[in-house]
């Protein structure tokens, strides 16, 4: 493929559908993404929203790669704040022990669900407020790399510890997600399919003050794009289809979430001025038309931001018609990236 591209998949759950399908879809979308050349399937952590299945992303990443040969399957991402940093490490570093040299580390810092249920999430009112995801990252490498002689957690190593920990994404959707990936020497993902910050900004501040991490967890500046796309050879179906992904997405931000609906429910849905609002602001996140629209628009914005590749989101209620779009990015993208 002329220029690399990959997937983050949400789980999305269609109205008239069960979140355990949504799962099952996941997997079928993964071999879909493998077969057409896609560089990795990254999934993602949300809590407690009626429109996704994706809570778990450890357990996914085994379903998928169990299910798959040959690409990269990760987190995109585990929001650490919500977990033990002893537990993450172990959990990926069991991962990487069963399938090795194909796992990724997406590491983020937001909660992925209402304040609330973040409070049910981290077990405190103090824990939701602290900000203090440098030391559990640094927490985090300390159970693979080894803490200072003088640290209370000296000695507890994270097990299995034959095997290193898989490569480390940060993820972020403002500037501060790339000064802290630059400061760790881990890879950068911004989250263009909803970040507010300047995409190509982001990649600069993340290039200029990037320093290596020490140790064998070291690598190099690498800098993910995320999108969301969705493609079909039909213009007018291709529209219909956005409008169900601009429906759902305002739903979620006017506080009324719930399942993805159809095209045809979105197109006899009597928008609300806020509705309307929400989708036009959210318009320029999601490229949407023809497969080679889509990737030209992709391609743009990754040229936009010096991406190093470009991983698509894409919420499509039909099953089917969410791999077709998969598919057609891929082929559209690579013909228009060599």
């Amino acid at each position: 493929m002329g220029f690399p591209i990959s997937v983050l998949d949400l789980s999305p759950i269609p109205s008239g559908a069960s979140a355990s399908q949504a799962l099952h879809d996941t997997v079928e979308l993964a071999r879909t993404a493998e077969a057409a050349g896609y560089r990795r399937f990254w999934l993602a952590e949300h809590h407690n929203i009626a429109s996704v299945a994706s809570s778990s992303p450890e357990v996914m990443i085994s379903a998928v790669a169990s299910a798959t040969s040959t690409i990269r399957v990760g987190s995109g991402g585990i929001m650490l704040p919500n977990h033990s940093p002893l537990k993450v490490a172990e959990t990926f570093r069991a991962l990487a022990g069963l399938f090795p040299g194909r796992v990724d580390l997406g590491i983020g810092r937001a909660p992925g669900t209402d304040p609330r249920t973040a409070i049910a999430l981290r077990r405190s009112h103090q824990a939701l407020t602290a900000d203090d995801f440098p030391d559990q990252f640094t927490e985090l490498r300390g159970y693979v790399d080894g803490f200072d002689a003088d640290h209370p957690f000296r000695g507890i190593v994270a097990n299995p510890d034959d095997v290193p920990l898989p490569p480390v994404w940060i993820l972020g959707s403002s500037y501060y997600g790339a000064q802290a990936a630059a400061a760790f020497g881990t890879g950068f993902a911004y989250a263009g399919h909803f970040g507010g910050a300047d995409a190509g900004e982001a990649t600069r501040i993340y290039r200029h003050n990037y320093r290596p991490s020490e140790g064998a967890g070291a690598q190099p500046p690498h800098v993910i794009l995320g999108a969301a796309a969705i493609a079909h050879p039909d213009p007018e179906r291709a529209y219909a289809l956005g409008r169900a992904n601009a429906l759902s997405m305002a739903r979620l931000r006017t506080g009324t979430p719930g399942p993805l609906p159809t095209p045809e429910e979105a197109l006899a849905h009597d928008w609300s001025a806020a509705e309307e609002h929400v989708a036009r602001s959210m318009a320029d996140k999601v490229s949407v038309g023809t497969p080679e629209q889509v990737a030209e628009d992709l391609l743009r914005k990754a040229k936009e931001a010096d991406a190093d590749e470009l991983m698509v989101t894409t919420a499509v209620h039909d099953a089917e018609e969410r791999r077709q779009s998969v598919r057609l990015v891929a082929e559209a993208v690579g013909a228009y990236g060599s």
